[in-house]
């Protein structure tokens, strides 16, 4: 559990360093004031100023900031206007709000293409399973309160092979693995799953009632290989899975607000950061380059976010510059204060809610 704790930390550590030092050299080589580059949230454990800018080490790890001058709108008698956010062009402005997210997308193509490069685990067509040690069956999916649930089974468990009447099975097809479980409906078998170092013997009854999507133990399989390639086609693979990724995360979160406006209910699992770290735990479990893959995964995740149109959210500051360019006048300084004010408070709320259902799921 300490290991999880560090690698959390660690991984959300990283993906806000590089947000907001894209921010920071934006906003450096726009010749604009940068009064903090703040590594975590307050209250300030260390600090040091370095010119004009303060760089400080804050108490809680998960988080950053950088407070760039005048980002809160035109003051009076403002000694440095020159040198503020507000008296950019909003072209300068737009590049610096950007940068963040930018940054984000480009440290999961290098983590994505350093993964290609060293081995990633991906699914492959083919039905029988070569070499043991790169290629396996594995659990992607596990639905709520079904016996593979309820025995203790975990997304990304491999399935080494299965005991039922003190005989051993070990099959090379998924097929085969479902013609099995169906056979032994009712009855109790043994599963035996690799989890990352551990070998583990799950107890299991398959169900004899069950929907046909989720079947008798409630499990999603594919056949998994760690695939590699040269350094200079990893950088092709990890560019363009980046390109991939974001479009089928784009595509899933406008299904999921899409069904939540429909219907006022959710058509996915939504994770917040009880949910994160239990997927950190997973993938600490597995190895090293499960954890590049997640934050690779993360990383997109949280840059997509961050861009909507939302009050608090990068997006949302985009959104009134946009106001302002066709107004041809900033929005007031007030207006804009008491909206964002009011989106973080939303966002928290989303947040408390969204871990009350992660804490409830697995508790």
């Amino acid at each position: 559990m300490f290991l999880t704790i560090v690698v959390f930390i660690l991984i959300f550590s990283l993906i806000v360093f590089v947000h907001e030092i894209g921010h920071f050299v934006v906003a450096k080589r726009a010749g604009i004031k940068v009064e903090e580059f703040g590594f975590g949230f307050p209250p300030r454990l260390f600090s040091y100023k370095k010119g004009e800018t303060t760089y400080s080490l804050n108490l809680f790890p998960i988080g950053g900031f950088v407070k760039i001058h005048g980002e809160d709108g035109k003051k009076k008698d403002d000694p440095d206007s020159d040198r503020a956010f507000y008296s950019k062009t909003i072209w300068t402005r737009v590049k610096i709000l950007t940068a963040g997210v930018t940054m984000n997308f480009l440290l999961a193509a290098v983590l994505l293409s350093v993964g290609y490069w060293i081995g990633l685990p991906a699914m492959i067509d083919s039905e029988i399973v070569g070499d043991a040690n790169r290629e396996k069956i594995q659990i992607t999916e596990i639905t709520s309160n079904s016996p593979a649930y309820q025995a203790g089974i975990k997304i990304g468990d491999t399935i080494n092979y299965f005991k039922f009447e003190e005989e051993t099975f070990k099959f090379l097809k998924i097929s085969a693995i479902q013609e099995f479980i169906n056979k032994h409906k009712g009855e109790e078998i043994i599963v035996v799953v690799n989890r990352g170092d551990q070998i583990l013997e799950k107890s299991i009854i398959p169900r004899v009632v069950h929907s046909e999507q989720e079947g008798p133990l409630g499990i999603g399989l594919v056949k998994t290989a760690i695939i590699s390639y040269p350094w200079y086609q990893s950088l092709y693979k990890g560019f363009m899975s980046t390109i991939q990724l974001t479009y089928m995360i784009i595509i899933a979160l406008g299904t999921l607000l899409w069904h939540l406006i429909v219907s006022g209910k959710l058509a996915m699992e939504v994770a917040g950061p009880v949910g994160i770290f239990d997927l950190t735990n997973q993938a600490t479990n597995l190895g090293f380059i499960y954890i590049l893959q997640l934050t690779a995964i993360l990383n997109i995740h949280l840059a997509i976010i961050n861009i909507l149109p939302f009050p608090a959210l990068d997006g949302g500051r985009l959104l009134f510059l946009g106001i302002e360019k066709i107004k041809g006048s900033p929005v007031s300084g007030k207006v804009e204060g008491i909206t964002h004010a009011s989106g973080f408070a939303l966002l928290i709320l989303l947040m408390i809610a969204v871990t009350w259902h992660d804490i409830a799921k697995f508790f």
